[in-house]
């Protein structure tokens, strides 16, 4: 697929490096274009109907739906975590993909790895970059583009200079 006669080949991609005496960690996040999986593994909640004046209605004042609606919203961004940090290839010890239950444990995961609590913050910041669009990516794709019909423009095929005579044959003034 092609949008204004660019292909369109996949989802964003960020990389994050932190540098190590032994190495450099090399940190690659990608945008999820898909959450199917995340819904068949974790499943929305639902707030339970009460009979109230006027009819059937949904609970949603329920503190027992609101904690299950907080889990829910916890889950899907350590879901977003663990997926979008895939092409990094990091080999989780308790982090399971096909486990919810496991996935809140990848922050305390990295930090006992060795990892600062400001590098596991630049890690959060690059898995929300990727998966969004923040203002600073905006203004660069503008000026990209700007800048690319500010270009068109000075190749433009008309002429570049006056015309020495008019079409009657006497020379072109600038007089009157």
């Amino acid at each position: 697929m092609k949008i204004g006669g660019v292909e369109v080949n996949g989802p964003a991609e960020e990389v994050l490096v932190l540098p190590r005496m032994n190495g450099d960690l090399v940190f690659r996040a990608k945008a999820i274009t898909d959450n199917r999986e995340f819904e068949r593994l974790c499943p929305e909640p639902k707030a339970k109907p009460v009979l109230k004046a006027g009819g059937w209605t949904k609970n949603t004042d329920d503190p027992t739906y609101k904690q299950q609606l907080a889990d829910y919203s916890e889950a899907r961004w350590n879901y977003t975590v663990i997926k979008s940090l895939e092409p990094s290839e990091i080999e989780w010890e308790r982090v399971q993909l096909d486990k919810p239950s496991s996935w809140k444990e990848w922050e305390k995961e990295l930090l006992d790895a060795g990892l600062s609590t400001i590098e596991v913050n630049r890690i959060t910041v690059l898995v929300m970059q990727a998966n969004a669009l923040d203002e600073r990516k905006l203004e660069a794709a503008r000026e990209s583009f700007l800048r690319g019909l500010r270009e068109a423009a000075g190749e433009s095929s008309g002429p570049s200079t006056e015309p020495q005579n008019t079409q009657s044959g006497q020379p072109a003034s600038d007089s009157e």
